[in-house]
């Protein structure tokens, strides 16, 4: 009679944690979609105002799909939560320092200043990020549902290594294209009276992050390389054909 009350005690763990996992791809696959939707509207949108607009369409990116930008971002560290809990088997520093670098270029060097706002930089910036996430929700949707697709796989994986330094270079850009603007007005930049006699001035601090910036690039870089050749290698691929 023990052995029987076992084998269903043991019965029942394996239907709940079967159960969890499903409840787990399914709400995975549900957050894939909602970004998917986000980074679809944007990148359709820039193309649509480019098409219709030509270059006047640049300098107003920012106000036009800006604030959809922010909730998609915004909503991206909870990746980083995903990966915690363990529901997510991606690398945690290499997603943590992706994610990181997007929240400070996009909230704390364009969001505060307006005249970042209409650079064409912030253009390219939001081509080159809504381009690798369309790509990359795309690849995660499916994936959750068990198909995988090869020429999305290789584009996924091969598309990243060539785009993800390009975005580097932009949000470097972007950084340095707002140094003057945060010379002229001191934003973030603080005094303390004495007795501390402490002061931080912002751009020394952004000009800091600029190295630590291309330093995160070689080591996501290297990551990429990496995930490449373990999704690409050819037992993987037929691993994921049949």
């Amino acid at each position: 009679m023990g052995r029987a009350f076992n084998m269903c005690a043991s019965g029942k763990t394996f239907v709940g944690r079967k159960q969890f996992i499903i409840t787990m791809n399914t709400y995975l696959f549900v957050y894939d979609l909602m970004q998917f939707c986000g980074h679809s509207w944007i990148f359709t949108n820039m193309i649509i105002r480019f098409m219709s607009f030509g270059k006047d369409s640049l300098a107003d990116t920012f106000y036009s799909i800006g604030l959809v930008m922010r909730l998609c971002q915004l909503l991206s560290v909870l990746e980083i939560l995903h990966i915690l809990i363990g529901i997510d088997k991606s690398r945690f520093f290499p997603r943590f320092l992706q994610i990181t670098e997007r929240i400070i270029v996009l909230f704390v060097v364009i969001n505060s200043q307006e005249e970042v706002q209409g650079k064409y930089i912030v253009c390219v910036l939001f081509f080159l990020w809504n381009l690798l996430d369309v790509v990359r929700y795309t690849y995660n949707m499916l994936a959750r549902t068990g198909i995988y697709y090869l020429p999305l796989t290789w584009l996924n994986f091969s598309l990243c290594i060539l785009l993800y330094p390009l975005s580097v270079l932009a949000k470097a850009f972007a950084i340095y294209v707002s140094l003057p603007y945060f010379e002229t007005f001191g934003t973030y930049s603080i005094k303390l009276p004495l007795p501390f006699a402490f002061s931080i001035y912002f751009p020394y601090v952004l000009k800091m992050y600029l190295l630590v910036l291309f330093i995160g690039m070689c080591f996501i870089t290297q990551n990429l390389f990496s995930e490449r050749k373990a999704h690409l290698g050819t037992g993987n691929i037929k691993k994921k054909r049949s």
